[in-house]
């Protein structure tokens, strides 16, 4: 194994490589664009998650000896298309949404401009990023937003695949979450990590007391003690009494989670441990921490339901031909017609119209050629959504790693304050503002 991503694709995209190479198209100047025709689960605004990762893998994107070989081998593609590949870098420009930004319906999020042979072959792998990490992003928001001040963990990695957990952990920081689990998120990422010790923790030993009392040896008084593998009052008691009033905290993981958070406040405040913070885990979702929202309730853990897109682990998003040169250089859009996946033809450029600094409209100038696209003149107030995130295969490096993360969460925290007030419900409803397309040529 090699650390290529160039087989992260799917074999269609290679066949039409072959195919172009074959009728001379494959180097026709083309513009692609990733974006979604609607928003999954009645959401009212998504997130862009993966941009970071995206580029990372992109610049493993080469096909090297092994790679070569298998598509030999297994007869995917002919002499001239092995021979093309063998020197493949994708040299064209892509810009995008930033990471961290919120999209609506038809939203350009990509837009990949190459030569055909250049961004087809980027279908999948830019897909299979967005898709997925935008999925999660868009749930943690709706998490975030639901916690208001109160902190957030992800704890999800042991309901996922290996490597979609840890982009899971970075697309939950992104979207809000404060902290991980999963210890390769926080190495590769930069994100902070968390956690004690789970119920086996204490069924190692002879007794609760026992296991509290080796805890609190091993990680201080500031630890929080797992309450509920048995009785939870008797849990309660028993931390207080091994640890004092000062310790940390206590982790809540099944009942009827307000009524025993109410409980456990009392019983705490009655034994003097005021300061004792109370987390909460069992299968939480936004709308379970929003039901908790009036409850003594210092700090959140949420598994499952973040890193599954909270019910929806796709964000729909699709990989779409939208212009290309014909045979006499001229610019022309292009679209597909079918019933109810219909795309709209043309360059594009995006902004987000504002009055009084709330997002009223997205914007989205379209164009049939190839000039820069402006602002619209009758929206003097948008700002511009896009960014060069490759330049002419250059790709920008601020945008990855850890750095890259960060800048992508301080930039989701930012443009959530945009979004009007009605955006903020969890109920099912159309998106939160609409997207307007203007014509430009």
């Amino acid at each position: 194994m090699t650390s290529s991503t160039a087989l992260y694709t799917d074999r269609y995209e290679l066949t039409m490589m072959a195919a172009a190479l074959r009728d001379g198209t494959a180097f026709r100047p083309s513009v692609f664009e990733l974006f979604s025709r609607r928003l999954s689960g009645g959401r009212r605004f998504g997130v862009v998650g993966g941009t970071g990762r995206l580029l990372t893998l992109l610049r493993d994107f080469r096909f090297g000896d092994d790679e070569l070989r298998h598509l030999r081998d297994g007869r995917v593609v002919d002499a001239e298309t092995l021979k093309h590949l063998a020197d493949y870098r994708f040299t064209g420009t892509i810009r995008g949404y930033r990471e961290g930004e919120l999209y609506f319906p038809g939203s350009p999020l990509l837009t990949v401009e190459g030569t055909f042979a250049d961004a087809v072959v980027l279908e999948t792998i830019a897909l299979s990023v967005l898709n997925h990490d935008s999925a999660v992003a868009t749930a943690a928001s709706r998490m975030s937003i639901a916690a208001g001040e109160r902190p957030l963990a992800e704890m999800g990695s042991r309901r996922a695949a290996e490597e979609s957990a840890i982009a899971a952990a970075r697309a939950a920081f992104i979207a809000g979450f404060g902290a991980t689990s999963n210890l390769e998120a926080g190495r590769r990422w930069g994100i902070p990590t968390m956690g004690t010790a789970a119920h086996s923790w204490t069924l190692l030993h002879d007794d609760e007391e026992s296991a509290f009392r080796s805890q609190i040896e091993a990680l201080g008084t500031d630890t929080t003690l797992l309450v509920d593998t048995y009785d939870i009052r008797t849990g309660v008691e028993t931390a207080i009494r091994v640890a004092g009033t000062g310790l940390g905290g206590v982790r809540i993981d099944s009942g009827d989670l307000p009524i025993v958070a109410a409980e456990v406040r009392a019983q705490l405040d009655e034994l003097g441990a005021t300061g004792t913070r109370i987390t909460v885990t069992s299968d939480l979702d936004e709308y379970a921490i929003a039901a908790l929202a009036a409850s003594p309730v210092d700090s959140y853990g949420v598994g499952t339901s973040v890193v599954t897109g909270s019910g929806y682990p796709t964000a729909s998003m699709v990989y779409k031909l939208v212009a290309r040169q014909d045979s006499s250089g001229a610019w022309i859009p292009v679209a597909k017609a079918s019933a109810d996946k219909a795309s709209k033809g043309g360059r594009k450029a995006a902004f987000r119209s504002l009055e009084h600094g709330t997002a009223v409209a997205e914007t989205i100038a379209v164009s049939a050629g190839f000039d820069e696209l402006d602002m619209p003149s009758e929206h003097p107030d948008a700002r511009p959504l896009q960014v060069v995130l490759v330049d002419n295969g250059d790709i920008d490096a601020s945008y990855e790693g850890v750095e890259g993360t960060a800048a992508a969460r301080a930039h989701h925290l930012r443009v959530r304050e945009e979004l009007p007030v009605r955006a903020l419900a969890l109920s099912k409803s159309d998106p939160a503002i609409p997207t307007v397309f203007v014509d430009a040529s």
